[in-house]
């Protein structure tokens, strides 16, 4: 972020599919950076149940006692529950069930705010309610982790294209491609995620 020019102070709201470190170990950074640049806005992050304690549990192993410390800025965890619209800042998400074991539930993560909605589907293998998450939805970006080899857990860009009619948003964006989708991504016909790309709704 600050390669780019961008103040993590600036962020007032995170959003959490699951509880895997490749999705939420970067936030116990982000609030150590806080303390240090004295931050005073304060912090909501939104997640599974159970965020909390995954959190504090990161920052422990990370930097014993950091989690004990008072923080110049309040942090605020509010727990998304399975199709309950929720307020996490000024959005309003609504969680969607996927297939993706991380010892908490994983989710698609439907987003509302200033009259658009993106959907995210985080980590998940094809399931259903994909469909109901992104159903109108302004933009869905969506895992594509291998280009068509199938595991569990995940989904592939060929799965995604098979059920492409089916998916009633406006655009897709892929995102969490693998070596090996990232060296086919010139055979997707659906646009492809890149660090610091800048969407506009």
């Amino acid at each position: 972020m600050k390669r780019a020019s961008l103040d993590p102070s600036e962020i007032g709201c995170v959003l959490l599919t699951h509880l895997h470190g490749d999705h939420f170990g970067g936030l116990p950074f982000l609030i150590l950076d806080g303390q240090f640049a004295r931050r005073t806005r304060p912090l909501v992050v939104g997640g599974p149940p159970g965020v909390r304690e995954r959190v504090e549990a990161a920052m422990e192993v990370f930097f014993p006692g950091s989690s004990s410390i008072a923080q110049r800025f309040p942090v605020e965890f509010v727990e998304l529950r399975e199709g309950t619209p929720t307020l996490v800042g000024p959005a309003s998400v609504t969680p969607f069930a996927v297939k993706h074991a991380s010892g908490a539930p994983a989710y698609a993560l439907r987003v509302e705010y200033g009259g658009k909605v993106i959907t995210y589907s985080g980590d998940t293998e094809w399931t259903e309610s994909l469909v109901d998450a992104a159903r109108g939805a302004d933009l869905f970006v969506c895992e594509a982790y291998f280009f068509e080899k199938k595991i569990k857990h995940h989904l592939d860009y060929r799965t995604l294209r098979e059920n492409r009619q089916r998916i009633d948003c406006r655009r897709i964006v892929l995102t969490h491609m693998s070596a090996d989708m990232l060296s086919r991504r010139s055979e997707a016909d659906v646009e492809c995620a890149d660090d610091g790309l800048v969407i506009t709704l």
